[in-house]
């Protein structure tokens, strides 16, 4: 995988955001095809499965030829709008959840507009940077990765084999129809760490575009507003704050249930006190600047005040925090879950099948060590790509 991606980069001297992007978009769906690929060896596969493989082969033979068209058209110069044509093999790539084809269309809108500037633009400063970062750009290609698995493994992965229990063949050692393995319950190891992913990533995202949206509103208003408003909000979450969040995660669940919403719910209340911190002091940073007393001169309202001017020009802090803290809510979902506080016990989640291999670690330990490698894999993902996305918008790094 290293050798495939230093090869594309000694094809182009002067590399292009969207250059780049293009070949960890083919090199994602050469491993997702290879590991739907595996399902061959079973015994049976999902019905979907012959169709789905041939779209995802000849929509990868057609990102080969994307990468050509990006890496001789793409440049740092405003582009032709006819290069928007290479937007329908892009969409239907982004429909199968690789997010390199959604950035890829998100530079080209950017580049074909007529005033775009590339020493001027934040959007290839910034992704100059991270891709800059080879630990970051591994890590945003093990999470596109983990994402595109999830949408892909619902037409190529049967589910079936990930829930049902076959006694007749418990604990298989990995093989050809069982490449890591069976379970106690001979659930197919590897589907079920597929269909996990699933799971980690929606409480993953879940559970921190949630409080990032509510904590960010209270945050604004109390930032914004008069210091009675501000005092009122701040200390009621100084209150919610006091309280250990994974302590008020289990008596959340302990109340209503273990259940994917009610996990989501449980790591969403206790991360609100912290994003209303961060948006709060970005707010009083911003409000005082002179656009914001422009446009209240002008007579805007305080709404549209904030949510105008003074709430875009705050959100850099509260995306890289939530970058952050995705990869402790899949630690959170994962540990809830080994306690038998998560989801239910036969739904395959990572934590979950961790706790089933804690039981086998001397006779059948590889139970335990692929749901782990996972978890570490991701969470170290996230916090890999947080780090160089912090950089990348912090104005005292960036060139």
């Amino acid at each position: 995988m290293f050798t495939v991606i230093y090869g594309f980069t000694l094809i182009k001297k002067e590399l292009s955001v969207e250059y780049v992007f293009s070949f960890y978009m083919v090199l994602t769906q050469v491993i997702v095809i290879s590991l739907s690929a595996l399902n061959i060896f079973k015994e049976f596969v999902v019905d979907s499965f012959p169709l789905a493989m041939l779209f995802l082969l000849i929509l990868t033979l057609v990102q080969l030829g994307l990468i050509f068209i990006i890496g001789k058209y793409v440049s740092r110069d405003v582009l032709s709008k006819k290069i928007l044509y290479i937007l329908i093999p892009l969409g239907l790539t982004v429909l199968t959840g690789n997010l390199f084809a959604l950035l890829i269309i998100i530079g080209l809108f950017i580049k074909v507009q007529p005033n775009y500037n590339y020493r001027t633009s934040r959007w290839d400063e910034m992704w100059r940077i991270i891709t800059n970062s080879s630990a970051a750009m591994l890590g945003l290609f093990f999470i596109v990765l983990m994402f595109t698995i999830s949408i892909v493994s619902l037409f190529t992965f049967d589910y079936a084999l990930a829930i049902e229990n076959n006694y007749g063949a418990l604990l298989q050692k990995p093989s050809f129809d069982f490449p890591l393995g069976t379970d106690n319950f001979r659930r197919d190891v590897f589907s079920r760490i597929i269909f996990g992913a699933q799971i980690s990533l929606i409480v993953g995202f879940m559970s921190t575009i949630i409080p990032g949206i509510i904590g960010g509103v209270l945050g604004a208003f109390a930032g914004y507003f008069s210091e009675r408003t501000d005092n009122i909000i701040m200390r009621l979450l100084d209150v919610l704050y006091s309280i250990p969040g994974f302590l008020l995660a289990i008596a959340i669940i302990a109340a209503f249930g273990a259940n994917t919403v009610n996990l989501i719910i449980a790591l969403s209340v206790g991360s609100i006190p912290t994003y209303a911190r961060t948006m709060r002091a970005n707010v009083l940073m911003v409000s005082n600047y002179e656009f914001v007393d422009a446009a209240r001169s002008l007579g805007s309202s305080d709404m549209e005040i904030i949510f105008r001017y003074i709430v875009p020009n705050s959100l850099s802090p509260m995306i890289v925090k939530a970058t952050l803290t995705i990869g402790t809510a899949v630690i959170a979902t994962s540990s809830l879950s080994f306690l038998g506080l998560g989801v239910e016990p036969h739904i395959p989640e990572w934590g979950n099948i961790l706790k089933v291999g804690s039981t086998y670690l001397e006779t059948h330990s590889y139970l335990a060590f692929f749901p782990g490698a996972a978890i570490v894999l991701l969470v170290l993902s996230f916090n890999f790509f947080g780090d160089a996305l912090r950089d990348a918008l912090d104005p005292k790094t960036a060139d």
